[in-house]
């Protein structure tokens, strides 16, 4: 293995990151991150970092002195071994909804892996106490019922649309078939669930 290029599970190098190397006049990939001269940032985004080469990432941290700047104070509160246990832990569910949402909202979220957590809504009760799942929501909006619905209205709107929708019944009109199908499957899910049982 050659020496001067160490593998990225052992030594952090981040191949192909496109940036060059941070110190002056150094024209190498920059492929070992290190911490940015203004300090870690507020939290308002994801960190910026300064790229190095391998030669000039070894310099920098021969030179790295994480208690350079600190007061003899400082330096013993963060060496002490319950160093940073005294804060008071952060609660999982607040009243009023959780945690908030991210304060930084630049960044991309296609699948809304991490929107979603934050879009929580209380859902109505019910007057009958019986839980609604995501999916009775969903096809009771598809029925266009409210979520007090109960197992007579359920039955009264399936067959006011199949009536609406079915070509039989609006002369031959085949256009509204996928609407058909959607109310279809929605009231066959809602007959058998649990908050309608």
């Amino acid at each position: 293995m050659n020496k001067d290029r160490p593998a990225a599970r052992f030594h952090g190098r981040v191949e192909g990151t496109g940036q060059h190397c941070s110190h002056p006049g150094c024209d190498a990939a920059g492929e070992f991150r290190a911490p940015p001269l203004e300090g870690p940032g507020d939290g308002e985004g994801p960190p910026r970092f300064r790229w190095f080469c391998l030669d000039h990432i070894r310099a920098f941290n021969a030179g790295y002195n994480y208690f350079d700047g600190m007061t003899a104070e400082e330096i013993h509160r963060a060496q002490r071994p319950l160093a940073g246990w005294e804060r008071e832990t952060r609660a999982f569910a607040r009243a009023g909804g959780g945690d908030h949402g991210p304060r930084w909202a630049d960044f991309s979220d296609p699948l809304e892996a991490i929107g979603a957590r934050f879009r929580r809504t209380v859902a109505p009760e019910r007057p009958d106490g019986k839980p609604l799942s995501g999916e009775d929501r969903r096809n009771l909006e598809t029925l266009g019922l409210g979520p007090e619905a109960d197992r007579a209205a359920l039955r009264k709107r399936y067959s006011e649309l199949v009536r609406r929708y079915h070509p039989d019944r609006n002369g031959g009109d085949r256009s509204h078939e996928t609407r058909l199908t959607k109310v279809i499957a929605a009231y066959q899910q809602l007959r058998k669930a649990p908050a309608f049982v």
